[in-house]
């Protein structure tokens, strides 16, 4: 039995997100996360036949799924963000009329335990979003260092008892090697309750932590990085780059470098500046950041933390 197939993947914000992306019927976009294809099938619905998608994935079961996408104007690449620039290129492509990028974890992902990413399902601890490559959550805690363990769920994870579970941690694989989920969520949730009474409402006390680990086993802030540069780089006049971020660290990384492409270059430093001689900034700001709606989290939970921004190049070089 396929274990994919029986987690749906809703698609967050997904009209709101490819609205935002003003589709042009033979425009070249690119769906930097293709997941279950949900923004790829709306995106290709509104183009025209001389329209293109590209769409890029990490996971390979995400890749598989995309190969039944049975559609001449569609190409999927099994990719993370960092490598946008190499993608593009070898696909033949310049500029891009617009990309999408959805940070957020996939359904199949979480629900599967083989996966390891959630502490409500029993799995080996692998974490890894590209599960033909790197390094797992077990692989990490077994080697690194109090130090390393406790910055990592302190910066990745916001976590406030951090060099304690780190030190549980520790602690624990000097016995035995930590292997499952069930077993992490198990220490972290006995140090947290036991140095408090209480703890977010809603919240599992390992959140934080699995959190934490996720980012850094994927590299997720790093490869974020490279790809808003790639992606907004990337943008022909009149292209769009809209993100979907879940978490704080993501959100303020995006509202960060969007900010910084639509600051004004330094004006003529003559004195009386005209209006003519003020620079005009080559990118701007679409609308506000925009939130799931009621109904919206009220069908699909998970949406209830996301956040889309959107930035248009005005001018390309």
């Amino acid at each position: 039995m396929n274990h994919e197939n029986q987690a749906a993947h809703i698609a967050v914000l997904l009209d709101e997100a490819v609205d935002a992306l003003a589709i042009r019927p033979d425009g070249v976009y690119v769906d930097c996360t293709f997941g279950r294809g949900g923004h790829s099938r709306l995106i290709l619905s509104r183009l025209g036949p001389n329209g293109r998608l590209i769409a890029l994935d990490r996971d390979p079961a995400a890749i598989s799924a995309a190969r039944s996408l049975a559609d001449a104007r569609f190409r999927a690449v099994h990719s993370g963000f960092s490598r946008l620039d190499a993608v593009l290129d070898r696909c033949g492509v310049g500029k891009v009329t617009g990309v999408l990028m959805d940070l957020g974890v996939s359904s199949p992902q979480i629900e599967v335990a083989e996966r390891g990413f959630s502490f409500r399902r029993d799995g080996p601890l692998d974490m890894r979003m590209d599960t033909t490559a790197g390094e797992t959550a077990a692989q990490f805690l077994a080697m690194a260092t109090v130090e390393e363990i406790g910055e990592v769920l302190k910066n990745h994870g916001e976590e406030r008892f951090a060099i304690q579970i780190a030190q549980a941690i520790a602690a624990r694989r000097a016995e035995r090697p930590l292997a499952s989920t069930r077993e992490l969520a198990a220490l972290v949730a006995g140090v947290v309750r036991s140095r408090t009474r209480r703890h977010e409402p809603g919240q599992d006390p390992a959140t934080r932590t699995f959190q934490a680990l996720r980012i850094h086993v994927n590299q997720e802030l790093e490869e974020l990085q490279a790809g808003l540069t790639s992606a907004l780089d990337r943008l022909g006049a009149g292209g769009r780059l809209a993100v979907i971020s879940f978490h704080s660290l993501e959100d303020r990384m995006v509202k960060l470098a969007m900010r910084a492409r639509v600051r004004l270059t330094e004006p003529p430093k003559r004195v009386p500046i005209r209006a003519a001689d003020l620079p005009v900034p080559d990118y701007r700001l679409i609308g506000r950041a925009q939130r799931p709606g009621v109904a919206e989290v009220a069908a699909n939970p998970r949406a209830r933390s996301a956040t889309l921004r959107v930035i248009e190049r005005i001018a390309a070089a």
